[in-house]
């Protein structure tokens, strides 16, 4: 699993971006999901999901801010206890302990880029190079020296790439940034067809993506420029700025690496920023994005190739599932923004691919709507392990073995809670199918919005009180109702959970 790895930027799903030739294998050999979305588009969140199988009112972990409930059982428990040997390394997210992980090396909180540090069973560590590199290594030797090859196995193989702020390998930071991107038909988005939550979310490339943080303009060049628009960095993260907060881990042969790179986006932007309308500046600020966040993946797809072929020179191949994800969507420059939260596509659609050699028939697509609450327990299902009653999701097997008579679902359900907080992407909750989408916006207002997926794909448009869809809006509205009732969801939760937002 990747974090924030849109599925646009896999070419198994999109070829116009980037080239992602072992990740595309795996839907190659095996399936790939089209219409595969999360339960709530945010961090840990997501991953609190796949662990339990369970939506985030019931698992407690509504937002990055909130406790998990460590009295729930995960999925990897349930391996372990039934005699898999069971590993982790990479980004986890919440907690210091995952539970039933046998051996674990995992970065704490969002981790770093560069000279990552990680959470061990032996203690907190510190290994100079990069990331994703590091994390590839660490799973490969544990394949190798730590595996028993007397037991199965399950392995959480999970990339902090590409979460914000963005920084490629040195190869890769030189490679992309003189790549150039098209420009997405949305970026230039004014949100007039849609309700109040789009028009107020602070995640414009323009107007939200930062200098120095994002774009690796460095503080000195800033200070320097008596025509810029303050700066200011929010995340400040053990550095003087968003910028510093990573290049103070560097040491000096990585600085000698990345500065030439470095030293000519800032000579650029130093003589050119101040020529430049605010049209060019947002196409600009895009470009920037796009080069790193690519570049980004690029070391990720390089590196799940190593793990790819691993399993094939040690002929674990025919008899491993492999799947890759993300923990959600994430928006390349549509609507104009940047980051995921929202029950629109690119947030809430996330990279599905799974391959299970002589089980799943190769190159299958597959248009249903599942979900990460799915995950536990079509691999518990896979591995025949009981699953437990109170899991929420639906094992998908049935899609991958062509037994779709057995998929019974069709519409899923989205909550999400994180605000007020960074971004200010409102509360809400939906009802998602194949055809449409219905969210209702809660909190501080009180806004329906509706969107038909398939005439509009792009969801420009609020059909919501439109005449010509009274008759949709009042099935979903009662398919929604029965949906929240099902997975125990309610008025008086979300008012609980607000309340304890005000108290807090």
């Amino acid at each position: 699993m990747s974090d924030d790895h849109a599925y646009q930027a896999i070419s198994a799903y999109n070829e116009k971006l980037i080239q992602t030739p072992n990740i595309d294998r795996i839907a190659r050999e095996g399936a790939i999901f089209t219409n595969s979305c999360v339960t709530n588009s945010i961090c840990a969140p997501s991953r609190a999901t796949i662990l339990t199988g369970k939506h985030n009112h019931i698992n407690g972990k509504i937002d990055n801010r909130s406790p998990f409930d460590t009295t729930q059982i995960t999925f990897p428990q349930l391996f372990q206890r039934a005699g898999y040997q069971t590993a982790m390394f990479g980004k986890l997210h919440f907690g210091n302990n995952p539970k039933g992980i046998d051996d674990f090396m995992i970065l704490p909180g969002q981790g770093h880029y560069i000279n990552p540090d990680f959470i061990t069973t032996q203690g907190d560590t510190t290994i100079i190079g990069y990331v994703t590199d590091i994390i590839t290594d660490l799973a490969l030797d544990w394949l190798e020296n730590k595996r028993d090859e007397t037991k199965p196995f399950l392995m959480m193989y999970l990339h902090k790439a590409p979460h914000r702020p963005w920084w490629p390998s040195p190869e890769k930071f030189k490679e992309y940034s003189k790549k150039q991107y098209p420009i997405p038909v949305t970026l230039f988005d004014d949100y007039r067809n849609r309700g109040t939550a789009a028009k107020s979310a602070e995640m414009n490339i323009l107007k939200d993506l930062r200098y120095g943080h994002d774009s690796k303009i460095r503080p000195e060049t800033i200070a320097s420029m008596d025509d810029i628009e303050p700066f200011v960095e929010p995340y400040n993260w053990g550095g003087s700025d968003g910028f510093s907060t990573s290049y103070v881990r560097f040491n000096d042969e990585q600085k000698s690496k990345y500065d030439p790179v470095i030293d000519s986006i800032n000579i650029w932007f130093q003589s050119n920023w101040h020529k430049m309308t605010d049209k060019k500046k947002m196409e600009w600020k895009y470009q920037r994005y796009m080069q790193d966040y690519l570049g980004s993946i690029s070391s990720v797809d390089d590196n799940v190739g190593r793990v790819l072929d691993y399993l094939k020179e040690h002929k674990l191949d025919d008899n491993t599932i492999v799947a890759y994800t993300s923990d959600q969507g994430f928006y390349l420059g549509e609507h104009g923004w940047f980051d995921k939260r929202f029950i629109y596509d690119e947030s809430f659609k996330t990279p599905l691919l799974i391959k299970w050699p002589n089980k799943i028939k190769p190159g299958i697509k597959r248009t249903e709507m599942v979900q990460n609450l799915d995950f536990a327990q079509t691999f518990l299902e896979a591995a025949n392990i009981t699953q437990p009653d109170d899991m929420q999701g639906e094992s998908i097997l049935p899609l991958l073995i062509g037994n779709e008579k057995d998929w019974k679902r069709n519409a899923v359900y989205y909550h999400y809670y994180e605000y007020p907080a960074v971004h200010m992407v409102k509360r809400h909750y939906g009802i998602i199918t194949e055809k449409f989408k219905l969210a209702h916006f809660y909190y501080d207002i009180d806004e329906w919005e509706l969107y038909d997926r398939s005439l509009d794909p792009n969801e420009m448009m609020n059909v919501y009180r439109d005449p010509d869809y009274r008759k949709i809006v009042i099935e979903l509205k009662n398919k929604l109702a029965n949906l929240r009732s099902y997975y125990k969801d309610s008025r008086e939760l979300d008012l609980y959970y607000i309340d304890k937002y005000l108290k807090n």
